[in-house]
């Protein structure tokens, strides 16, 4: 563990396919999927879809950490991505994460919507089998594994289901969603399951639920505040144009570099606190990984990327006319 180990490439394109796939399941892709959904498809289906991810990753992350099923052993078994190494192996949330976005993007689209269902349930389950066999190419997980992360994301899905509505209901309307959004994700990250050794699962699980406790935020604040930017409705999803496709790519990259910018900005501050009122330096990797310094530094930062995202941004696409 934690060693570099020697590989020789024969399929390049099997390793870059899956090391694409990979990335689909990893802050890359949650941090430009899911903000592109909300600017430029429908909100009802974003806020869905971020609720649904960050129940089914905590349930993951913690169910890792409980059950301390190892990762594939090595050798035989040749790991592509060391950082993960630390973690322990069952489920896979990279599994989890993919089931759960793309079958809950599916459901929450497909009476909106006017498109063939067919079509959308085979995007959904050849993303979400991409993302599973990836794990097991890049070494990181069994089949078993996998297979159990898939499945849990599975009957997730079909018991929030019947309460989506009513979820979706209160989060926007409840006069106390802000303190509870906040409030309960907190509670979980500090009583995230101990471990003999650091595992970034931790420091992960608090990352996935700052954004959505600051995406929650944003969301009961538009719906208190502001008028809703972007229409959601029963649309033609075939009915591009050039223009509309231009508009979609410019807000796409003006959100992207404010959360960007956000994150790096919230990054640097929060730290910077940290380290002052605990007195350590900035370098000091182990310190940054003790409970009182990984927790704030974590959920502050990307709950402040989940709040721009859904409350900064569209002001400012309409402040730049791109609404």
């Amino acid at each position: 563990q934690g060693c570099v180990q020697k590989y020789v490439v024969k399929n390049y394109f099997y390793y870059y396919l899956f090391r694409f796939s990979a990335a689909m399941g990893e802050e890359i892709f949650y941090i430009t999927f899911l903000p592109f959904i909300y600017w430029n498809i429908d909100h009802s289906a974003s806020r869905r879809m971020i609720i649904v991810w960050s129940i089914v990753m905590y349930i993951g992350q913690v169910s890792k950490d409980i059950l301390k099923w190892p990762r594939p052993l090595s050798p035989p078994v040749v790991k592509l991505e060391m950082r993960a190494d630390a973690e322990y192996g069952m489920p896979s949330t990279h599994a989890m994460a993919a089931t759960a976005i793309s079958f809950s993007f599916l459901i929450a689209t497909m009476n909106q919507y006017k498109y063939p269902f067919e079509l959308g349930l085979m995007a959904a389950f050849v993303f979400s089998t991409l993302v599973c066999l990836s794990r097991l190419y890049m070494g990181m997980h069994t089949v078993l594994d996998v297979i159990g992360g898939a499945l849990i994301s599975a009957v997730l899905l079909v018991l929030l289901y019947p309460a989506w509505d009513s979820i979706d209901h209160v989060l926007l309307t409840s006069p106390f969603c802000p303190l509870l959004s906040v409030a309960v994700p907190l509670l979980l990250c500090y009583n995230y399951p101990k471990l003999d050794y650091y595992s970034p699962t931790r420091g992960d699980t608090t990352t996935i639920l700052g954004a959505g406790a600051g995406a929650t935020v944003g969301f009961w604040l538009n719906n208190q505040y502001v008028a809703p930017a972007y229409a959601s409705g029963s649309a033609e999803l075939h009915l591009l144009t050039g223009a509309m496709v231009v508009l979609m790519l410019a807000r796409f990259i003006v959100g992207l570099a404010v959360i960007l910018l956000t994150r790096q900005l919230m990054k640097s501050v929060v730290l910077g606190v940290l380290c002052y009122c605990y007195k350590f330096p900035i370098a000091d990797l182990d310190a940054r990984r003790r409970l009182e310094v990984e927790v704030p530094y974590k959920f502050v930062t990307y709950s402040s990327v989940g709040f721009t995202a859904t409350v900064i941004v569209p002001l400012l696409h309409e402040l730049l006319g791109l609404i």
